[in-house]
């Protein structure tokens, strides 16, 4: 790969995962400062030049105890808009975790369309590109965006994470909800083409009408199997909770949750610690910040997604397909991080 012209930055907030994406590239990060002011403003800019440069900068848009999901939009913003000030040929945004998903669509009068909004945002300050990760609505993410924009999915991680470890197991894939069933069945696909076996797919009945969630009957067949409850994000958890205890009853022998986004808020580790389910599994397009030590070393594995993003890269810098790198790879095993770090 030519890499002259390749330079890849990852702002503070984001560098741990930054330099994971660098090292799978061979490349090291981009320098760049940022500074902060007495009275809460910052300024961003990059220490080298980037005039004609194909430029990537990863910022995962989370909040933590250092600063808001708003506070890291802007600062992303901000140094894309540096960058193209300084004459980048292309920026791409790499944004494992894109915030403001779960509104993107009016569902009351008055509703925001905060997936909009954040799209015209990045796309106001001259962003070329945006490269994710299981947005929480595909088609809301591809329809809010002018510019290009690339789709990677958790699926392949965790085909190869269940299929080495339990590749003996009558899988059966379960989401939490209706609206999540297309997520579901991709997993489920990937699973049976690689296994050669049956794998059912089931759901949960949900309805959630302002921030009530009722429902809990599983339509499909989880008797006797290893059921993956798959999502994209798991918050409060309550969701996996009740899809686990719904399979429970059914008869599932084995229970899993996979969700690509830990965000792990309020009764989470409550939740997560329940006996209703076994590995609870993740990426680290976040740290898993909100969970206690103790209830991540039991119960949570956290998946390298890195080496994803640093393939997106290469694919979009040499002009070649992201779908070429969608599939599972049985090579080396999923590289699984200490989430109790």
């Amino acid at each position: 790969m030519a890499t002259d012209d390749l330079a890849v930055f990852a702002l503070d907030a984001s560098r741990a995962f930054g330099e994971k994406v660098a090292h799978a590239l061979g490349l090291r990060l981009s320098d760049h400062e940022e500074r902060e002011f007495e009275d809460g403003e910052h300024k961003a800019r990059p220490l080298e030049k980037v005039r004609g440069r194909d430029v990537f900068v990863v910022q995962s848009l989370h909040g933590d105890e250092c600063q808001s999901v708003n506070d890291k939009l802007c600062r992303l913003l901000f140094f894309i808009g540096a960058l193209k000030d300084a004459s980048a040929d292309r920026v791409t945004a790499v944004v494992p975790y894109l915030c403001y998903g779960r509104k993107d669509r009016k569902t009351k009068p008055r509703d925001p369309v905060t997936t909009r909004y954040v799209a015209q945002l990045l796309e106001a300050v001259g962003t070329d590109r945006v490269i994710t990760m299981d947005a929480h609505n595909l088609a809301a993410f591809q329809n809010a965006f002018r510019c290009p924009t690339d789709h990677l999915e958790a699926r392949r991680l965790f085909a190869e994470y269940f299929i080495s470890r339990h590749g003996n197991a009558q899988f059966a894939v379960v989401s939490p909800d209706s609206g999540g069933a297309k997520r579901a069945d991709a997993l489920r696909e990937t699973l049976a083409r690689v296994t050669g076996e049956d794998v059912p797919l089931a759901f949960l009945e949900k309805r959630r009408s302002a921030g009530v969630v009722s429902g809990g009957a599983i339509v499909g067949d989880v008797r006797d199997r290893t059921v993956i409850i798959v999502d994209d994000i798991i918050s409060t958890g309550t969701t996996i909770l009740r899809a686990a205890q719904a399979c429970r009853d059914n008869g599932a022998t084995q229970i899993y949750a996979a969700a690509t986004h830990g965000v792990f808020q309020g009764a989470a580790n409550a939740v997560i610690a329940n006996p209703a389910f076994g590995r609870v599994v993740t990426t680290n397009t976040l740290p898993p910040l909100r969970l206690a030590r103790d209830v991540a070393a039991w119960k949570l594995e956290v998946l390298d997604a890195s080496t994803m993003f640093a393939a997106a890269i290469d694919c979009v810098h040499a002009g070649g397909s992201i779908s070429d790198i969608q599939e599972p790879v049985f090579g080396p095993p999923v590289a699984v991080i200490d989430a109790a770090e």
